[in-house]
């Protein structure tokens, strides 16, 4: 799955550099906050393969080789790939409720942003990065990416800062949701030392 979502990539990035080809993939994956919702969901599954013009396209095609490889490996494909919708939706759909908001706001955008070509998988490999810290309990380096993003936002309150803190907030309603049923179907037990499951040792 990873080597296809890099080999997507770099295809999109070479087709959309033809004459030719410009069009084309800003049809099938381009959004802008000032498309219509059902034209934009149709198109933000292929639009987190399409590299951003405005940054270097090995930076895309690093970040996806990387983070989805690990997260393949460790929560495996389906889940990988469902959670990298899910970030990139929530970017895309932030980006309207920003805008709506308005620049006054904190968490709002100027109404410039909704022209802005909204692409890239940056979204979605930070929502994967928190993840797959939390599932492995790499607290420390989850706690170093949401900061990370959080500077970025303060250094530079543009929508691709604000839309990492969106895909984030995603991931972790999700994980609080995941972390909630763990809790029930274990009866509220905490793993003990030497113990292969979240159940408790039985007892002859």
């Amino acid at each position: 799955m990873t080597l296809a979502a890099v080999s997507l990539t770099a295809l999109f990035q070479v087709v959309q550099n033809q004459d030719w080809g410009y069009q084309p993939v800003q049809d099938i994956g381009s959004v802008r906050a000032e498309d219509p919702l059902w034209l934009a969901l149709l198109r933000t599954p292929l639009s987190l393969f399409v590299p951003a013009l405005d940054l270097p396209v090995w930076g895309a095609l690093a970040q996806v080789l990387l983070v989805f490889g690990i997260a393949e490996i460790c929560v495996g494909r389906w889940r990988t790939l469902g959670i990298a919708y899910l970030a990139t939706l929530a970017g895309t759909l932030y980006a309207r409720v920003g805008i709506a908001l308005g620049p006054d706001s904190p968490f709002g955008l100027p109404a410039s942003d909704a022209q802005v070509v909204d692409t890239g998988p940056s979204a979605a490999v930070v929502g994967l990065a928190v993840y797959v810290c939390w599932r492995y309990r790499a607290y420390w380096t989850g706690g170093l990416v949401v900061v990370a993003m959080i500077v970025e936002v303060m250094i530079k309150a543009n929508l691709a800062g604000k839309e990492h803190l969106a895909a984030i907030a995603a991931v972790l309603v999700l994980m609080a949701v995941q972390a909630r049923r763990g809790r029930r179907q274990d009866g509220g037990v905490e793993p003990r030392p030497g113990t292969r499951s979240w159940k408790p040792p039985i007892r002859s």
